[in-house]
């Protein structure tokens, strides 16, 4: 090969490699997204779960500020004792979703008496979770609103 060769052929793989790049990061943005929404709703399908498990009476009793809440995350894995039974536990989750902003399992929670946009947990029960991540969206909406 020649010099003129050597120095073509390493543009085009420049060239090439700079398209692929931002490329790369765009999907890799968009699994963690596609992944948080996952988690986001797999944790607030079982609070909603015990709420109206809680509710109907299949398990319990609630403390009493709780509204039918669950007190903590790890109550959703560690299960609740079924009414009327001795040793039966229903559990919500099998583990705590890995919040794929932050990489943890430490989400950021909200009870019914927080106010929505809160950044704070009252410690009442877990309403709702959110990431803790202060990254935005590429639509500009912060992920701790989703």
């Amino acid at each position: 090969m020649t010099l003129v060769e050597l120095i073509v052929a390493f543009t085009i793989l420049l060239v090439l490699s700079t398209m692929a790049v931002p490329l790369a990061r765009y999907k890799v943005q968009r699994d963690k997204e596609r992944s948080l929404v996952h988690s986001l709703e797999e944790i607030r399908n079982a609070i909603d779960k015990f709420k109206d498990d809680m509710d109907t009476g299949k398990i319990g009793p609630a403390k009493l500020d709780s509204d039918n809440y669950p007190e903590s995350l790890e109550q959703l894995v560690e299960g609740v004792k079924a009414t009327g039974s001795v040793d039966k536990k229903i559990k919500y989750l099998r583990r705590i979703p890995k919040d794929p902003m932050t990489n943890t399992t430490d989400w950021g929670k909200r009870s019914t008496r927080d106010d929505p946009t809160a950044q704070a947990w009252g410690g009442q029960n877990v309403f709702d979770v959110y990431t803790k991540s202060t990254d935005k969206a590429r639509d500009g909406t912060a992920y701790s609103e989703w």
